[in-house]
């Protein structure tokens, strides 16, 4: 089963990459800009595997750029908080 699979298993997983990412020494700026470049990434090569995903697809498809960064920055900011991460599905 892939982390696509399940959204709390796809939460954990950016999660984890987010805390290495900043264990590193990466910038909040330079987090959020590969957080919209795996968006992009994912919305134009990912098939959404449940509900949560085909909605955060048409959010993305939906706004423009500035709108789809921010959408990238939330995602960032809900798995920072251990409190999401583990909650829902």
């Amino acid at each position: 089963m892939s982390v696509l699979d399940n959204f709390r298993d796809w939460k954990a997983f950016l999660g984890e990459r987010v805390e290495q990412a900043k264990q590193a020494g990466m910038e909040r700026d330079t987090l959020q800009n590969v957080a919209y470049q795996i968006g992009g990434y994912l919305a134009e090569q990912v098939d959404p595997k449940n509900d949560q995903e085909r909605l955060l697809k048409q959010l993305w498809d939906a706004g423009d750029e500035e709108q789809q960064k921010a959408l990238a920055s939330l995602m960032v900011k809900l798995v920072q908080d251990p409190n999401n991460v583990n909650r829902g599905n």
